[in-house]
C-alpha cells in the first residue's frame, strides 16, 4: 500500500503548509493480486474533488491497462475507486517494478503532470474533414521546415482535430520565431478551411503541455462535433446512452451499453469531468466484447441534470466521445527510418491512391517513426485490398504493415489466403472479459441480467 509521497522530490512551488495538506490527502493505493482469479485489483482511497477519478483512470489507460471492471462509491468526502486491469493480453499485471509505478504515480496525481514535451512546439489544429487533408498539413510543415516528433489526429462526423508536437529542423528545437509561427498558423487555416469551409478552421500555436487525448476530446468538443448529423457506422452499432433522474436521491443516472475496448472508461469520464459533472457513484462491466456502464452524476454544484433539452445534450456528447477513438478503416504500422518530409510523403501517397485517414498516431523513437493510420475509401467504405497492397508497394513492405481488417477481409482470407491474414485474434480476445452477473450493490443501481 502507498501510504505517502516517499522519497519523491517536492515541486519547488510549494511551501511546507502544503506539503502537509498534500500528505494528509494524499490517495491511499492498494494492489492486490489474489483477490481475483483473472485481474489485478487497484484500490484508490482518495479526498473527493471534481477529476480526481478522471485522474486515476488517466494514469491506468497511459500505462496501456484495460480495466475489465470498475467500482466507484463516494461516501461524504471521501472517495474510493476499486478497478479491475490487466495487461492488453489479458493477463494480469505482476511485474513488480510496473506495480511499484502504478502506485507512484496514483498516490502523486495531487501535482503530478502530463507527459513532458520540453522543447517542443504544440499546434492545434480543427477543421472541416476531407480526403487528403493530412497530406496538405503535413506537406506545409515540411515546406516549412517544422519536423514532426509525436501527433495524434481523430475525425468524426465530418470534423477533424489534430494535436501536432513539432521542433524547428534546423535548430532542433522549439519554435520561437514569432514570424515563423504566424507563417505556420496562416498557411494552415487556409488549408484547413478548403475552398467551401463553411465552418472555421481554427488554429493555434504554443508551448503548452497538456494531456494529448484529453486535449483532442476537449477540442472536439469545443468544435460541437456532436451537433451534425452522425456518420452511418460501418458496423451499424451505435453506442446506447441513456439518461434519467432519480430525484429523491438528487442524482442523474447515465447507463451506456456499447462495444467494449481500450480507454473507453478515460473517454466518458473525461467527457464528464469536462461538462461539468461529478461522478458519485458508477459500475463498470465488461462481457465477452460488450460494456456496461452506469453513472449517478450531478452538476459539481450538487444539482442534477435539469432539463429534458440537457439530457439530450449529455447523450449526444457521450455517443460522440465514445465513437471519436472508434474509427473504421484499415489499421496500417509504419515503421522505418525518420527523415524530413516521411509524413508528408506516405500521407501523400494514400490520397493518391483514393484513401482517407481517419485516425492517426504519429510517433519518434531514437530516430525511428512508429505510425499508425486507419484508413477507408474516399466515402469511408471499406479499402480496397488491392488498393492497400499497392501503397505497401510504394512505400515498402517491410516498412508499412496491415495490422487489423475488418471482418470482411478476414473472412476473404479464410477463403483465399488463410494464413497470410490471421492477425488481431489476441487483440480482440483481450477486448472482454466473463464478469460476476451481480453488480457492485450500492442500493441504488438495479441489477443487469
Amino acid at each position: 500500500m502507498k501510504e505517502d509521497i516517499g522519497e519523491m522530490e517536492w515541486p519547488t512551488y510549494l511551501d511546507e503548509y502544503e506539503k502537509l495538506v498534500i500528505r494528509m490527502t494524499t490517495p491511499r493505493v492498494m494492489i492486490d493480486n489474489t483477490a481475483c482469479a483473472n485481474a489485478t485489483l487497484v484500490t484508490v482511497d482518495s479526498v473527493r474533488k471534481h477529476g480526481i477519478l478522471l485522474e486515476a483512470v488517466q494514469v491506468l489507460t497511459d500505462m496501456n491497462l484495460s480495466i475489465k471492471k470498475a467500482y466507484i462509491c463516494s461516501d461524504g468526502r471521501w472517495f474510493m475507486d476499486v478497478f479491475h486491469v490487466t495487461d492488453l493480453n489479458g493477463n494480469k499485471v505482476t511485474d513488480e517494478s510496473v506495480i511499484s509505478y502504478i502506485e507512484q504515480s496514483l498516490g502523486t496525481i495531487h501535482y503530478t503532470r502530463s507527459k513532458c514535451y520540453d522543447g517542443l512546439t504544440t499546434l492545434e489544429l480543427t477543421g472541416t474533414d476531407r480526403v487528403g487533408l493530412l497530406s496538405e498539413v503535413f506537406g506545409v510543415l515540411a515546406d516549412l521546415q517544422c519536423n514532426v516528433v509525436e501527433s495524434k489526429m481523430w475525425t468524426h462526423n465530418g470534423r477533424i482535430a489534430s494535436l501536432i508536437y513539432l521542433k524547428d529542423n534546423d535548430s532542433g528545437s522549439q519554435i520561437e520565431d514569432s514570424l515563423k509561427i504566424n507563417r505556420i498558423g496562416t498557411r494552415l487555416r487556409n488549408v484547413l478551411k478548403g475552398d467551401n469551409d463553411i465552418r472555421s478552421a481554427k488554429t493555434s500555436v504554443s508551448n503548452v503541455v497538456t494531456h494529448t487525448e484529453r486535449r483532442l476530446h476537449q477540442m472536439m468538443f469545443a468544435d460541437r462535433d456532436y451537433e451534425r448529423n452522425p456518420t452511418i457506422r460501418a458496423n451499424g452499432d451505435s453506442p446506447s446512452v441513456t439518461v434519467q433522474n432519480c430525484l429523491e436521491r438528487g442524482y442523474s443516472v447515465v447507463n451506456i451499453h456499447c462495444i467494449d475496448r481500450t480507454k473507453l472508461l478515460f473517454d466518458v469520464v473525461c467527457t464528464l469531468t469536462d461538462m461539468q459533472y461529478f461522478v458519485f457513484h458508477a459500475t463498470i462491466n465488461t462481457a465477452g466484447d460488450r460494456a456496461y456502464l452506469e453513472f449517478f452524476i450531478r452538476h459539481t454544484d450538487g444539482t442534477p441534470i435539469g432539463s429534458e433539452a440537457e439530457k439530450q445534450r449529455v447523450i449526444l456528447c457521450l455517443q460522440a466521445a465514445i465513437e471519436r477513438r472508434a474509427s473504421e478503416g484499415v489499421r496500417l504500422e509504419l515503421c522505418t527510418a525518420d527523415k524530413q518530409g516521411l509524413l508528408a510523403y506516405v500521407t501523400r501517397t494514400f490520397r493518391e491512391n483514393g484513401l482517407n485517414v481517419t485516425r492517426a498516431e504519429i510517433s519518434t523513437k531514437i530516430d525511428t517513426a512508429l505510425n499508425v493510420f486507419y484508413v477507408t475509401d474516399a466515402i469511408g467504405n471499406p479499402a480496397d485490398p488491392k488498393i492497400i497492397e499497392g501503397v505497401r508497394q510504394r512505400i515498402g513492405l517491410s516498412n508499412l504493415k496491415v495490422k487489423e481488417l475488418p471482418l470482411i477481409y478476414h473472412q476473404k482470407a479464410e477463403k483465399d489466403e488463410p494464413a497470410a491474414m490471421s492477425v488481431g485474434g489476441a487483440v480482440l480476445l483481450s477486448l472482454g472479459s466473463l464478469v460476476r452477473k451481480n453488480l457492485f450493490n450500492l442500493g441504488l443501481i438495479r441489477s443487469y441480467s
